[in-house]
């Protein structure tokens, strides 16, 4: 009793609050139309007990289904590694290079990033996923990508036992004329009956698992190839961003600098090894990671605080001309508004006319950036940031020369 009670611990069980989001639901969901209709359609199309690809086929489905299940509840339930609350350099002058964090009192280490969906700092933080509702970083990284490749390779096994399922039982009852396909139709018209009977609603749910199939075929398999591009690469979705930012500030202001990535081994393969190991352990201790020559720990973070310090002037300053409800696809806000709404977790903001906001990227129709509050923008303060249209404000007089969007950076330039 003691030892169970060990195992089931109230953190633990916290932790199951995760499922209750609707990406879990309707991941999980998708995955269990997918493996109980192949499941079924393989009984009907190739009894597993009469012959030994019969056998071979059902065991590897249900191996699909557990390597996927255990790979996806390993990134969600291990999470990505967050910094200690009050963490700092050993070293106490290595924090002028760091950001500090209010929210989790402690410093920013290397390659970690504040999340505000988990409310912490997570170690080499590369996106939160709401599929797992949790952050891909670095601990859980291997098993999201496992899960990203195991996930499209379960799919297309299942489509196909969907359309071999729907021909041999269709062919059982119609005539097509296809009198030149050679398929062992023994399985299908074996007596007695399939336990099962292949009827319209059996038809129609296995048509429906198909749509899922390859729908997340192609969603998750491209997932899967932008994961790997930027692990090959040894960096993460932040970073490669930060990197762009990095070449676009040095080319904003003409600068005779050459930004070099540090983290990049120069090797495909020991950038690989950075994340998937055999004893499925990552590398290192998600504080301190290894640098290619020339470059030291704090080049990013010092890339990061130029490139904030940047942001802050060629921000823009904007007043509410009117109001703004915060709702994701606003109808009254127009037709092209409505329908160009970021396709993101990040919050909208509701804004009032009279207040100023201060702009730091957008769209054509959405911008992002921070409510100054008393009429004042200070850093370390408690911030009210997200998307609201740009149709509800107007651009301040003093800020006329810049603009946030991709269309006002060519235009600056």
């Amino acid at each position: 009793m003691n030892t169970l009670c060990s195992v089931i611990k109230f953190e633990n069980l916290q932790e199951l609050k995760r499922l209750c989001h609707w990406g879990p639901i309707i991941a999980l969901g998708v995955i269990a139309i997918c493996s109980t209709m192949a499941m079924i359609d393989s009984v009907l199309w190739y009894w597993p007990l009469h012959t030994t690809g019969g056998s071979v086929n059902f065991i590897m489905l249900i191996n699909w289904t557990v390597m996927i299940l255990y790979n996806y509840f390993n990134a969600m339930f291990v999470g990505p590694g967050f910094v200690p609350l009050g963490w700092k350099p050993e070293n106490s002058q290595d924090s002028m290079y760091l950001q500090y964090c209010k929210v989790c009192q402690a410093y920013k280490a290397p390659r970690s990033h504040h999340c505000r969906k988990c409310n912490r700092c997570v170690m080499k933080m590369d996106h939160h996923c709401p599929w797992i509702n949790n952050c891909c970083g670095y601990q859980n990284h291997a098993s999201f990508t496992l899960f990203l490749l195991l996930a499209p390779l379960g799919c297309v096994h299942a489509a196909f036992i969907f359309v071999m399922t729907m021909y041999t039982q269709l062919y059982n009852r119609l005539s097509f004329g296809w009198n030149t396909v050679k398929i062992d139709m023994s399985a299908a018209r074996r007596d007695p009956l399939p336990i099962v009977p292949f009827g319209l609603a059996a038809f129609a749910a296995t048509l429906f698992a198909l749509g899922l199939a390859l729908g997340t075929t192609i969603a998750v398999g491209m997932l899967f190839f932008i994961q790997m591009k930027i692990i090959l690469r040894n960096k993460t979705s932040i970073e490669s961003w930060i990197e762009e930012k990095a070449k676009d500030r040095i080319q904003y202001y003409q600068l005779d600098e050459v930004f070099v990535f540090p983290y990049d081994m120069g090797s495909r393969w020991k950038n690989f090894k950075q994340v998937f190991t055999w004893s499925g352990v990552p590398e290192g201790d998600g504080l301190e990671w290894p640098v290619r020559e020339g470059c030291h720990q704090y080049s990013l973070t010092i890339e990061q605080l130029k490139q904030k310090a940047d942001k802050r002037v060629r921000s823009v300053r904007y007043k509410v001309i009117e109001d703004y409800n915060g709702a994701c696809c606003p109808l009254n806000r127009g037709i092209k508004t409505f329908f160009t709404s970021p396709c993101t977790e990040e919050p909208r903001i509701r804004i009032q006319k009279g207040e100023f906001i201060l702009a730091t990227r957008g769209l054509r129709y959405w911008l992002y950036g921070d409510k100054i509050l008393d009429d004042s923008f200070v850093e370390g303060v408690s911030r009210i940031r997200g998307w609201f249209p740009r149709n509800c404000v107007e651009k301040c007089p003093c800020d006329t020369e810049t603009d946030p969007t991709p269309e006002g950076e060519k235009k600056n330039r």
